[in-house]
């Protein structure tokens, strides 16, 4: 859904910017606002989004992790739209308050000398990161996600063809085809696996990327000359961005969630998107030097890591399609998931949620124990 998301914006972008292109004309006197105007649209939704966070309730998992369980229920039942003493707010609230004792005892029991009850929140934080390097299963995991998002970003997805070919390429028709092959990813996922479905989506994009080197070596000196080569580049292109929206785009996001246990889940899928973040920054700065000194060759690059990213999808990654949190600790060598599955039960019946879960309410009891109202 996040990769839909993504795409569906993209695509109406592509489209503003196409539409407005040819406000004046496309020659010299086309008006400054045809590009003015997609930055005022693209600014509306800022602007919405700044006010409307003057407006907005404080997060439930904020409020619970603060203690102010009043709050976090009358917030719940706000976005809810039901009464605070509706089941289900009951439910979500206990579910909350039980994840957020998890994350508590968690460090505790890991770092009982740095991690106090209303410690510092920065040495939490901190602390809640150096837990991802723990141990080798769980630095695995880490460099895993880390790794997948650099080849997410170098297989070629921010690179662009010469001046000459991107006015063909400005258009929603490139939208549309990444529209498209993200729902296709979420027909697929869950029936191929994420390695099957990425190994196909990096051997489409390797190949589209070689083609395109070939080409842009062969015709790159003269593209007026040879519309044929610049049109063929183009669809190798849209080929390749197909290949990356049903695959490496949505593939990754979902890998790096899965990979890992209850007590490291935020904080690794957090090193993932800043490998993807930091690795987007890079690409999108050495790209346009790459093209203007090495030309064909930064496809004939990305080509190749995209060979890269291939064996080490085989080799290094498992599957995780279909997979428990106690499976993935087998394949990694590990026993934290049932350890902390065990702990997060026992959190639960403490809070009462197993015994509203099983139709009887007792008195809710906080992490250590004590009654405490909501």
């Amino acid at each position: 859904m996040q990769q839909l998301g993504v795409t569906f914006g993209i695509m109406l972008a592509y489209w503003i910017g196409y539409g407005t292109n040819f406000i004046g004309g496309t020659g010299s006197g086309q008006k400054a606002l045809a590009w003015q105007l997609p930055w005022i649209i693209q600014g509306i939704p800022a602007v919405v989004l700044a006010f409307g966070t003057f407006f907005m309730p404080y997060s439930p998992r904020l409020l619970v992790n603060k203690g102010r369980y009043n709050e976090a229920v009358a917030t719940l039942s706000y976005l809810r739209n039901l009464p605070e003493d509706h089941e289900l707010i009951q439910i979500e609230f206990l579910e909350i308050k039980s994840e957020a004792i998890f994350d508590r005892r968690i460090l505790q029991q890991r770092y009982p000398q740095l991690v106090k009850e209303g410690g510092n929140i920065w040495i939490k934080e901190i602390m809640g990161y150096a837990n991802l390097f723990r141990t080798r299963d769980s630095f695995k995991r880490a460099a895993i996600a880390g790794i997948i998002m650099f080849f997410q970003q170098w297989t070629g997805i921010d690179s662009s063809l010469s001046s000459n070919s991107v006015s063909l390429l400005a258009t929603g028709v490139v939208g549309v085809i990444m529209v498209l092959a993200s729902i296709l990813s979420m027909v697929l996922i869950d029936k191929l696996g994420r390695k099957p479905l990425w190994i196909a989506s990096c051997t489409g994009m390797g190949l589209s990327m070689l083609i395109v080197g070939i080409i842009t070596a062969k015709f790159s000196s003269d593209w007026t000359h040879h519309a044929a080569g610049g049109w063929a580049a183009v669809v190798f292109v849209w080929i390749y961005i197909a290949n990356f929206a049903y695959g490496a785009g949505p593939v990754s996001w979902t890998l790096i969630s899965e990979i890992f246990p209850l007590s490291t889940r935020a904080k690794g899928t957090a090193i993932g998107a800043t490998s993807n973040w930091a690795n987007t920054i890079v690409v999108a700065y050495s790209v346009p030097p790459m093209i203007k000194h090495i030309g064909f060759g930064t496809y004939i690059l990305f080509a190749v890591i995209n060979v890269f990213s291939i064996i080490f999808m085989y080799f290094f990654v498992p599957e995780t399609k279909g997979k428990t949190l106690e499976e993935m600790d087998l394949v990694f060598g590990s026993h934290t998931s049932r350890e902390e599955t065990a702990l997060l039960a026992e959190i639960q019946r403490e809070v009462g949620l197993t015994a509203l879960l099983s139709g009887s309410v007792p008195d809710e009891k906080d992490g250590d124990g004590s009654s405490v109202s909501a």
